[in-house]
């Protein structure tokens, strides 16, 4: 199994590798994950995200998933996109909190060329407080691209979602293939790439398997992996899917640290039902990032103070810009 130049990094990972690692006693996936996770990361370190919703609602796309697609009746209203200054004004709050990283998400299928000038006021705003900066907008051409590229952007999310095999019974409006034609584009600048995943979306451990191996073989691989539990919302299609078991759930994380290891695995959407055992065992895995502020888009998420004293008692320390302090 051929390595990047002995670093651990693999591009050839099969379904049946991943699931074999599912497969491993919980034990042994956590201390193999723990040593993916050292070999390029202080395991005491966490980066701190926030994200910040700066057009709300209206999007044409109907993933199962999102509250903000205007084909469910969830009762979120359709907002324009904010003023530029008022963005900056939440980035400076995010940053005295903590924060590291600024992200700008955008419900739309993908932006106006008109839209995009304004994002990248934004982005500009956003690097001159001294913050990475990340944005989510949807589909990108490529010179969209390179138009983002050039405002300094750091990092653009745009996560596969689940496996391909899947894929089709939770979005209908965009394929498979064109999300990887977007992230195509975006690594094409020399933008960092933010992608991963959801899961609870009712699929099978082979579809979580299949989703990391996409993931991993792209080459390079992201270097922000971001690993969501679904929220379920009322009036979306997917409000009251069987949740999934806690236990699996950083079972994901820990294939997705192995599978990736240099990548920041980010612990994303979900965390505010999470107990605080299963946060730390998440991060024992490999989760190397979170996301901070009392809301990730439209969804709760937990209250500033309840992670500085989990991370109190966990002895983790904010990590610096970029999610690494080297190996340990």
């Amino acid at each position: 199994m051929p390595l990047d130049n002995d670093t651990g990094v693999r591009h050839d990972w099969t379904k049946e590798d991943a699931l074999s690692l599912f497969r491993m006693p919980f034990n042994d996936l956590i201390y193999r994950a723990q040593n993916a996770h050292r070999r390029y990361f202080d395991a005491n370190q966490v980066q701190m995200s926030q994200l910040l919703s700066v057009k709300t609602g209206g999007c044409p796309e109907d993933c199962g998933y999102c509250p903000q697609s205007s084909s469910h009746d969830t009762g979120l209203k359709a907002e324009k996109l904010m003023a530029v200054d008022d963005v900056l004004a939440a980035a400076r709050q995010a940053k005295d909190g903590g924060a590291t990283r600024y992200c700008m998400g955008a419900a739309w299928r993908n932006p106006k060329d008109s839209d995009l000038e304004a994002v990248c006021a934004m982005i500009e705003g956003v690097r001159a407080l001294g913050l990475e900066s990340c944005a989510t907008l949807g589909m990108l051409t490529a010179p969209q691209a390179e138009r983002l590229k050039r405002s300094g952007l750091d990092y653009y999310n745009h996560n596969l979602d689940t496996s391909e095999e899947f894929y089709g019974q939770i979005i209908t409006t965009r394929t498979y293939q064109d999300r990887l034609d977007t992230l195509d584009n975006i690594r094409q600048t020399g933008i960092k790439v933010c992608c991963g995943g959801i899961v609870g979306l009712g699929e099978t451990q082979d579809d979580r398997a299949a989703m990391l191996v996409n993931l991993a073989s792209l080459d390079p691989h992201p270097e922000s992996v971001p690993v969501n539990m679904l929220v379920q919302v009322e009036g979306t299609p997917l409000d009251g899917v069987e949740d999934l078991d806690s236990l699996e759930f950083v079972r994901t994380i820990a294939a997705a640290k192995i599978m990736m290891p240099a990548s920041v695995i980010r612990l994303s959407a979900g965390r505010e039902q999470m107990s605080d055992e299963t946060q730390a065992l998440c991060f024992l895995a490999g989760a190397g990032s979170i996301f901070v502020g009392d809301k990730l888009l439209t969804t709760d998420n937990p209250e500033k103070n309840k992670d500085v004293s989990l991370f109190e008692r966990l002895g983790i320390r904010q990590a610096p810009a970029e999610g690494s302090a080297g190996a340990a």
